[in-house]
């Protein structure tokens, strides 16, 4: 027994759930013709590796804040949100040019969220997926009420211009999710872990330019990934069969198809749709999964009430899955 008094906690709630989505990118539009002007490379050989078709590229004035200001503010006008109710702001990114101050504060005050606990998130690639983890559990565990995830990159500013095995691939951009507590869950748990002693496969080199073997990246990603994938799923209590839309992260058109057909293999439907925004944005990091999500759901591909799988994972390397439903 003890006299010290007893820690109150603050109350929860059973579930969590996404409220809504948006997304921002350059104008400016990059085809494989054009890189092909600046170095040895064509667009044949880049759709047969990578299956990019174009990407965006930002303006040397643009940053990776305007980027997640813009994606911020769509999602929440189509949460139907004001920035007023969000308590919290998590930025996704491994692009952020300087360290101190983080991206998170200064772009919730640029969106005009009053005092929200903001702070950035590197898990490379796997970013979103575990900034909506985070997210999830502070709405279930009452730290938070509605919170505010930005994947955001700049990744031109880390890539060669004229290296033509990371120049194809690598775009600018931002996509958005908000969060908000729910009386059923309708986001997973969240699947996640690392292998660091993988971390020479991708890293920052001379802390200037973006750099990772490809093939052993391509290897672990073909390999690794779907397990994950089928993780998250039995962690949420579904079956692969229950998956109406597939997002993996967008590095690599082979790298998606592969993770897909595996997915197939072990019961998923034929007629479940998967992400494919790598053809038209390129790799853009934490910021590939909800950015393809908006996408899809302008085109109709991924629609209100679908069962939603999505898996991040790249530099550390980590990565992260979870089920949700699509808002």
């Amino acid at each position: 027994m003890t006299d010290r008094p007893a820690l109150s906690l603050n109350i929860g709630s059973r579930g969590s759930r996404v409220l809504g989505i948006g997304s921002a990118q350059p104008e400016k539009i990059v085809t494989n013709d054009d890189l092909s002007k600046i170095m040895d490379t064509s667009d044949e050989w880049i759709q047969a590796r990578v299956g990019i078709v174009e990407r965006r590229f930002a303006e040397k004035d643009e940053s990776l804040t305007d980027f997640a200001v813009a994606a911020g503010k769509a999602a929440l006008e189509d949460a139907g949100v004001d920035p007023s109710e969000v308590d919290t702001v998590i930025l996704p990114n491994c692009t952020m040019p300087t360290l101190i101050p983080n991206a998170a504060a200064q772009v919730a005050a640029r969106i005009g969220i009053p005092s929200p606990g903001a702070f950035d998130l590197n898990a490379a690639c796997a970013g979103f997926c575990y900034g909506l983890g985070v997210a999830s559990d502070l709405i279930r565990a009452g730290s938070a009420k509605k919170v505010l995830v930005i994947g955001a990159e700049k990744l031109t500013d880390s890539v060669d211009p004229v290296d033509r095995a990371n120049a194809i691939i690598f775009a600018d951009g931002a996509g958005a999710a908000v969060v908000g507590a729910s009386d059923e869950p309708e986001i997973g748990p969240v699947s996640w872990g690392s292998a660091g002693d993988l971390v020479d496969l991708i890293y920052m080199r001379d802390q200037k330019y973006i750099y990772q073997e490809g093939q052993s990246v391509f290897r672990w990603a073909t390999t690794q990934i779907a397990p994950i994938a089928l993780r998250a799923l039995e962690v949420a209590g579904l079956k692969p069969s229950d998956v109406d839309v597939l997002i993996p992260h967008q590095a690599n058109l082979r790298i998606v198809e592969a993770i897909a057909k595996k997915l197939r293999a072990n019961g998923a439907r034929d007629d479940m749709v998967v992400a494919d925004d790598i053809r038209y944005s390129g790799n853009t990091s934490s910021a590939s999964i909800p950015l393809a999500l908006d996408h899809m759901r302008k085109a109709g591909t991924a629609k209100p009430g679908d069962v939603v799988l999505a898996v991040g994972f790249g530099a550390g390397l980590s990565y992260a899955g979870q089920a949700f439903i699509c808002p």
